[in-house]
């Protein structure tokens, strides 16, 4: 369903976030250029936007050639949502200890429109560097992560997504795996790319209201399909069970109907 054709739907709001949205945390600031680039849109529609989130303290502008960052009202925004996610925090050094004993960047996606989006990561202390970041988003139709979402989101909430008949029988197949093992791997001909393989497992979050994916993932090379089936999954399966039973959460499976 295409939002932007909702009367109620407020265009340039959405364009507005849309460019805060386009910031990665590894970004040195944002040129106009690369603000357009990022957003598809025209130039001078972002120079009105920024301005106008210069001007709310949601973005800052040192001067005539200087990059756009994140201002202190967008900083403040992002502590408040941080701290009202409790379940982030709690799992966070369950999460790294997954990372390092797996040697995988444990990760915890939500839905952002027909995408996941990371919103943390946790890589191995024998990573020197982080193959994805927060902020980064990744199809729900071909990914893990996504496999994890679809499974367990009720049928309304799926039908409301217009979804094709691949990806009912993507949802299907990682309902299936999350049965049957408790985690779901994403079949290697529906899979987005063919450089990473993960493993993930749903979390109904009182704060999204709906289902978050936590997933580990690295090259085939470091982690093959067997370590995936025998140790990697079985641990995230582990480490989830461990989360909803200290929130007092039910299954995510529990929730679908």
């Amino acid at each position: 369903m295409d939002a932007s054709a909702d009367r109620k739907f407020a265009n340039t709001l959405a364009r507005g976030l849309g460019v805060l949205r386009a910031f990665h945390a590894s970004d040195n600031g944002l040129t106009h250029a690369q603000i357009a680039e990022r957003t598809g849109l025209p130039k001078p529609t972002i120079s009105r936007l920024t301005y106008t989130l210069c001007e709310l303290g949601y973005l800052s502008h040192g001067g005539r050639n200087d990059r756009f960052r994140l201002g202190p009202a967008a900083i403040v925004l992002g502590s408040v949502a941080q701290v009202a996610v409790g379940f982030v925090d709690r799992v966070s050094d369950d999460m790294q200890r997954l990372a390092d004993e797996t040697g995988t960047l444990a990760l915890i996606s939500v839905r952002d429109g027909d995408r996941m989006m990371l919103v943390r990561t946790w890589r191995p202390v024998s990573a020197s560097t982080i193959w994805l970041e927060p902020g980064h988003r990744i199809p729900l139709h071909g990914s893990s992560s996504g496999m994890a979402f679809l499974a367990a989101l009720d049928s309304e909430r799926f039908d409301a997504l217009e979804p094709s008949d691949d990806m009912a029988e993507f949802r299907q197949e990682g309902y299936d795996q999350l049965v049957a093992h408790g985690f779901a791997i994403a079949p290697e001909a529906t899979r987005y790319s063919g450089t990473v393989n993960a493993v993930s497992v749903p979390y109904f979050s009182d704060e999204f209201g709906e289902c978050v994916a936590f997933t580990c993932g690295a090259t085939p090379a470091d982690l093959p399909r067997a370590r995936m089936q025998n140790e990697v999954g079985p641990a995230l399966h582990r480490l989830v069970q461990a989360l909803e039973h200290r929130t007092g959460r039910m299954p995510a499976l529990s929730r679908r109907g």
